[in-house]
């Protein structure tokens, strides 16, 4: 590969990121308007017109604020915690199909299982380098509830690619040309945002920040730059949680300007279902994840394993 191929992928995901994190500034945006108009007040409107400028002066206030640290922390990990919380949640983003020259790589979906299941252990450690008994149990909590979903995310996506036989994303693209895969697995795709909603840590699944009896979970002892970077990397993940559902059962057509339509629409839906539900119960949580999703995303596996052995066997 030649050193321009190189420098212009390296470019390509750089204004990626950059184009990430200014989103996820205007995602916070949304969010405050929309929970604002939901609970009947304005959200913010006094920072630039109608609020635009708010993420901004936010970001500006949390990292000019000093950096504290617990004096009984474990000040190496807890320090880089967020940063790498943040990191992984970024990386994630690489594997976004483009059809230019970029990673566009056809193990796009083992890539994500990878990188999303290492997000765990940022959380892990942040709650448990803190030195403070909220933020372990915060932390725990949350490890629990992420690694329970990610078992039947990573099923629903199995029963994706037994349909298109590819781990690439590009090919999602190819195959709901037609037909978006929402109509052909509905149970699933439902399956997915829910399961989705409690990876990201989001109401009605943040049981890692529990304010009532948690005081604000594994990120208790962050403030200033620490608490901005845990939350960016939240929202982050919500953008690429509303991508990869645009992606896998909405027909995410890169190219047209409907792919950015819909993933603002999930996007909206994720903030949508925090202005609506109350906080689940943590055993009803572990129920429906164990109970409920596991045996019914393996059954749809098996369903479409056996369509396929079925066809394969039709046609040989």
């Amino acid at each position: 590969m030649l050193l321009k191929d190189l420098v212009l992928i390296f470019f390509s995901m750089l204004v990626l990121v950059v184009c990430v994190l200014v989103g996820v500034a205007f995602l916070t945006l949304l969010e405050r308007k929309v929970l604002g108009y939901i609970q009947i007040r304005k959200g913010p409107n006094k920072v630039g017109f109608m609020g635009l400028l708010q993420p901004f002066s936010d970001a500006i206030k949390l990292f000019s604020k000093e950096q504290s640290f617990p004096f009984m922390s474990n000040y190496l990990i807890y320090y880089f915690s967020p940063l790498m919380n943040l990191f992984i949640s970024l990386f994630l983003w690489m594997m976004m199909p483009f059809f230019s020259v970029y990673l566009n790589f056809n193990l796009s979906l083992l890539f994500f299982l990878s990188v999303a299941s290492l997000g765990v252990y940022t959380i892990m450690m942040a709650g448990w380098s803190s030195n403070s008994s909220y933020s372990l149990l915060g932390g725990l909590r949350s490890v629990a509830q992420t690694i329970s979903y990610e078992v039947s995310l990573a099923i629903i996506l199995m029963s994706f690619i037994f349909l298109t036989l590819s781990f690439n994303l590009i090919d999602f693209i190819y195959f709901q040309d037609y037909c978006w895969f929402i109509f052909l697995c509905f149970p699933l795709c439902l399956m997915w945002v829910v399961s989705g909603l409690a990876e990201t840590n989001r109401t009605p699944f943040d049981f890692a920040e529990g304010e009532s009896e948690l005081v604000s979970g594994f990120n208790v002892e962050y403030s200033s730059g620490g608490f901005a970077l845990i939350f960016m990397a939240e929202y982050s993940s919500i953008l690429f949680m509303s991508m990869l559902c645009v992606m896998l059962f909405l027909g995410g057509n890169i190219n047209s300007f409907m792919f950015f339509i819909k993933l603002v629409i999930v996007s909206f839906f994720w903030i949508w279902v925090r202005g609506t539900l109350p906080r689940f119960r943590y055993d009803k949580l572990m129920y429906l994840a164990w109970k409920s999703f596991l045996p019914v995303s393996l059954n749809y596996l098996i369903l479409f394993f056996g369509f396929k052995l079925f066809l394969f066997v039709i046609f040989l």
